[in-house]
């Protein structure tokens, strides 16, 4: 991109690989380069915690604010009782109100890391479209709103045109997604003077839904950003590993598992996700990420260590910075793995193997465990285990049983 910012968050944004497009760079920059801007990213309650697949959203927020922007973190209590149908082949479950308020306050700790909240001209806020949306009048919801919207550009959006194309069906429920969305921008503009929507750019048709509504009824100028879609350099979604999901809450996943995931980046994005996830310097970002060879390793160990020190604090990384290098030079069992307490009684006929692998998350199924088992990719102890069905009872439990998935995926069985 040749355009030279004036605002230093329309410059992080460029030089560190967070902007994928934008409604007008230079009136966005402008307004940035004349004072406080405040920006909102939605986001839905559809599970007790956001992924690493959100990070890069909180990571622009976390940057918004550090530039002089004021970030607004809008949860969707009302939207997730519809389900956003971008990206999917099927609609979503629906959620009851209870379960989206219990997500929801499992989602808000992943915050308090990056963004700060409070009453400040910059502190950051936490919304609920459900304050607004659970309170619509249809009719003048019709009226008021609706008209502002052609189905024929409905259609033409990517959400809604592949589930066309692959004759899949899309519910009127679904449909009305977007104008929700759209809404959520005109209210958050009336109540805290938003002038800016950030999301990823498949959420592009939504926000530029939200721009235009929101210039044509309260003829406010307002702005719309898109970040990459992430994936990985072998092509995977962000946010998903071999066990599953990456949770950002700690009671989800561990700080050292969470360490492990960036530890085990491939070599061809270390220098991408240093200047995506941590704030080292970009000329820092880009010296590690050219290193070749073992030295690639150094690198990898400071991309965890940012990151996790981010998200759980210095001693959780150096923890887990420990307990990976116990693991893996010494060959012992570090403090700090993700452990299964098992009871006496769970253990009084024996445990097969496949089962400790599945409940220390190392397989998401027993069909994972018994491929990951005969095919001599799991070891017990440090020794390969070929047997499924191999039972291991309190006798074998008098010491802790370290499990091994691979090569660089650890766990703790212990009898408490």
């Amino acid at each position: 991109m040749t355009y030279h910012p004036k605002s230093e968050f329309m410059r992080v944004m460029i030089e560190r690989g967070f902007l994928a497009d934008c409604t007008d760079y230079q009136a966005l920059d402008e307004a940035f380069a004349k004072g406080i801007v405040p920006a909102y990213i939605g986001f839905d309650a559809t599970a007790k915690s956001l992924h690493v697949g959100s990070l890069i959203q909180i990571m622009m927020l976390r940057w918004l604010q550090k530039t002089g922007g004021k970030p607004i973190v809008l949860m969707g209590g009302g939207t997730t009782k519809i389900g956003d149908p971008t990206g999917r082949a099927d609609e979503r479950p629906l959620l009851t109100p209870a379960m989206i308020d219990d997500n929801i306050a499992g989602i808000k700790r992943a915050f308090a890391p990056y963004i700060r909240f409070g009453e400040g001209a910059q502190d950051a806020v936490m919304v609920n479209n459900a304050e607004w949306l659970d309170a619509l009048n249809y009719i003048e919801f019709l009226r008021d709103i609706g008209r502002h919207f052609s189905v024929n550009r409905m259609l033409s959006f990517d959400s809604v045109k592949t589930r066309l194309e692959r004759e899949q069906s899309l519910s009127f429920l679904e449909f009305n997604y977007m104008i929700l969305q759209a809404y959520d921008f005109l209210e958050l503009n009336r109540r805290y003077g938003c002038a800016l929507q950030m999301g990823g750019s498949d959420q592009w048709g939504n926000i530029v839904n939200g721009v235009d509504l929101t210039r044509r009824v309260v003829g406010a100028e307002v702005f719309g950003l898109t970040s990459p879609l992430l994936t990985t350099s072998d092509g995977k979604k962000m946010g998903k590993s071999q066990g599953g999901a990456v949770w950002l809450n700690a009671d989800m996943l561990s700080p050292y598992e969470f360490w492990q995931f960036w530890r085990n980046t491939t070599d061809a994005d270390v220098g991408r996700f240093l200047k995506l996830y941590t704030e080292l310097p970009v000329a820092e970002c880009d010296r590690l990420g050219a290193l070749q060879g073992a030295d690639i390793n150094s690198a990898k160990i400071a991309l965890a260590n940012a990151v996790t020190t981010l998200l759980h604090g210095s001693d959780a990384a150096a923890a887990a910075e420990a307990t990976a290098r116990e693991v893996f030079e010494k060959g012992g069992v570090g403090d700090d793995l993700p452990t299964l307490t098992l009871t006496p009684a769970e253990v009084a006929d024996g445990i097969t193997v496949a089962q400790l692998f599945v409940r220390t998350g190392l397989a998401a199924t027993g069909k994972d465990a018994k491929r990951l088992i005969t095919e001599g990719g799991a070891r017990v102890n440090d020794d390969i285990v070929l047997d499924a069905g191999q039972r291991y009872g309190a006798g074998e439990m008098v010491e802790p049983l370290k499990l091994t998935a691979g090569k660089k995926r650890h766990a703790l069985v212990v009898l408490g």
